[in-house]
């Protein structure tokens, strides 16, 4: 079976299910209800006070070695939801003339799709135009990035996000390619030390224990069952706010592994971290338990799930923060 290759490479399937997401309320712990506790508040982007003036031309250094210059960014297509974010809590969301279909914020919405992840239409790119294509490294086909770059637009590519470190190169990049470095750098300020606040007020654990959390990426529409590992990009988020990964504790060096009974037994989660759609597609918690092993965990048993919107979980961008805020309150229901 193939799996998916880190956070950006799940785009390709999560494409095929993603619709844009909201944000709902329930205060009630997730353990004591069965229901997973509302996930992140991650329909609005929250751009810096100031909207920057670029300034172009810019040569940059893309992720896969080429040397870019970019003289406009009047017209810009990101083609991922993560670069979406980041242009756009920059204050240059009214120079975005497209969207993938993953950038679903609210002030996305209205923009045409005009990529899907690792199925980017360059015909669709190329008629609007642009003056500047962002692309992640996992952004596909390679066929339609070089029929883009042949057609003489300037396209910078990021290295997709595996951890925390990440949010701070990844908006360097952004900020550089526009122009915009010193709001880059504001930015980051911003982001650090909002993370820093949330890890601030995150409780200690019951007795010591750090709760152990398994990331499960799941799409029931496709028969799509896996388990993170090492490489999942979840780890990192994880182990911010206080908790282990389970299945990069038990053993699971890559990225992920098809959901086994085995598996689950080893990892022996305290939780489940699960995608809002991917949990909606195997019919809620209800559907969850009754995947082979899960119902033997401890999470499983005490019907304790952890739901971030899957626009967001990974981005490791500008709203990690609520990210992280939405993991800990999930997690640690009763407090300090």
């Amino acid at each position: 079976m193939r799996t998916p290759r880190l956070a950006g490479a799940l785009l390709s399937v999560l494409a095929l299910a993603l619709t844009a997401t909201g944000c709902g309320g329930d205060d009630e712990s997730p353990a004591a209800t069965g229901k997973p506790k509302a996930s992140v508040a991650a329909d609005r982007i929250e751009p810096l006070a100031a909207t920057p003036e670029p300034g172009l031309p810019a040569t940059v250094r893309s992720a896969d070695g080429k040397s870019v210059t970019v003289s406009a960014a009047d017209r810009i297509v990101p083609l991922s939801g993560g670069l979406s974010e980041i242009v756009f809590t920059l204050g240059l969301g009214k120079q975005v003339v497209a969207r993938d279909i993953t950038a679903t914020f609210e002030q996305a919405r209205a923009l045409p799709v005009v990529t899907r992840g690792h199925d980017v239409s360059a015909e669709s790119v190329l008629s609007l135009k642009p003056t500047l294509v962002l692309a992640d490294s996992t952004t596909g086909p390679a066929e339609a990035i070089a029929q883009i770059r042949a057609a003489g637009i300037p396209l910078v590519v990021v290295k997709a996000p595996k951890s925390l470190a990440d949010v701070r190169t990844r908006i360097d990049a952004v900020a550089g390619a526009l122009g915009v470095k010193a709001a880059g750098d504001q930015l980051n300020t911003r982001t650090a030390q909002r993370i820093a606040a949330v890890q601030k007020d995150i409780p200690k654990p019951a007795e010591g224990k750090q709760p152990r959390v398994a990331f499960l990426y799941l799409r029931g529409s496709a028969s799509v069952y896996l388990i993170g590992g090492a490489e999942s990009g979840a780890a990192s988020l994880l182990e911010a706010a206080g908790a282990v990964d389970a299945g990069k504790e038990s053993g699971l060096a890559k990225d992920f592994t098809p959901i086994t009974a085995e598996a689950l037994a080893k990892a022996a989660p305290d939780a489940l971290l699960v995608m809002t759609d991917g949990l909606k597609s195997v019919g809620g918690i209800d559907g969850l338990v009754k995947i082979p092993g899960v119902a033997q965990t401890p999470a499983g048993m005490d019907r304790r799930v952890v739901s971030v919107d899957d626009g967001v979980l990974l981005n490791y961008g500008p709203r990690t923060d609520r990210v992280l805020r939405s993991l800990v309150e999930q997690l640690y229901p009763g407090g300090r």
